[in-house]
């Protein structure tokens, strides 16, 4: 059985030259837990991300996923041991259709080879599991009725809809999430984070996710909210907790005291 957290970082430094933008912060997140990341515009947030997902070589420190050493690994690496991400701003494949970009994340799918087919009699058999669990996670989602459409036929909230189901789709343990719900209409983004809660309570899936907005993210039900500011991280908290922090009051609106 696995004691290890689902996802521990240790002293993680990024430098940009003489920009220190991430400054030997520290954290772990278990299996099952679902946790914000808010701080100020700026303060490191999604070259946290970046850093974490192999996205950017880090300058120090250490990164553990799922009990294995990913530090310094490409992101194909750390995406085969089970965490995956979505981005800021999406990255589909604007010119397939949206239940064609989420049949390509899938791990350990065979090349469209007609002969591999002949060979492989359960190829045909996974695919069409495939598709199903495609369109259940546009259920999930609630966008089915788009899944027909070209990606560049997408609004931006839907485009952020369909990003996160590209990561569902390739079975994470755990997921980083940067900002799922921003352009979307209020109702939907209540719904979507409920059913991104239920996917750490029903299924164990790990998950911390980049907010901005620190109003919405502590009115959701998180376990945890880390504060990082100016590259470090300023507090760790339940929901409660971080909003009686002048810290991090500070942080966001500047010290009343100050002139």
């Amino acid at each position: 059985m696995n004691t290890s957290p689902a996802l521990r970082v240790t002293d993680l430094m990024k430098d940009f030259g003489g920009l220190r933008a991430v400054d030997k912060i520290s954290f772990q997140i278990e299996e099952g837990e679902f946790v914000g990341l808010i701080g100020p515009n700026g303060c490191g947030k999604t070259t946290t991300f970046n850093c974490i997902s192999g996205m950017l070589e880090i300058t120090s420190g250490t990164i553990e996923v799922l009990g294995r050493d990913a530090t310094g690994m490409r992101p194909d690496q750390i995406q085969n041991l089970g965490l995956t991400r979505t981005f800021q701003h999406t990255w589909l494949w604007r010119d397939m259709t949206v239940i064609e970009n989420l049949l390509v994340p899938p791990r350990h799918q065979l090349a469209p080879n007609p002969l591999l087919a002949l060979l492989r009699p359960g190829s045909r058999y996974a695919e069409k599991n495939r598709l199903i669990d495609a369109y259940s996670v546009l259920d999930l989602l609630e966008v089915s009725h788009t899944a027909h459409n070209l990606a560049s036929e997408l609004s931006g909230g839907q485009s952020k809809l369909i990003d996160i189901g590209r990561a569902l789709m390739s079975s994470p343990s755990f997921l980083l999430l940067d900002e799922p719900v921003a352009g979307v209409a209020g109702p939907l983004a209540e719904r979507i984070f409920q059913n991104l809660r239920a996917l750490t309570s029903d299924k164990g899936i790990g998950m911390l996710v980049i907010e901005h907005n620190m109003d919405f993210i502590l009115r959701r039900d998180v376990d945890r909210i880390i504060v990082m500011d100016r590259g470090q991280i300023l507090m760790e908290g339940t929901p409660e907790e971080i909003t009686q922090s002048r810290d991090v009051v500070e942080a966001y609106l500047g010290n009343p005291g100050q002139t």
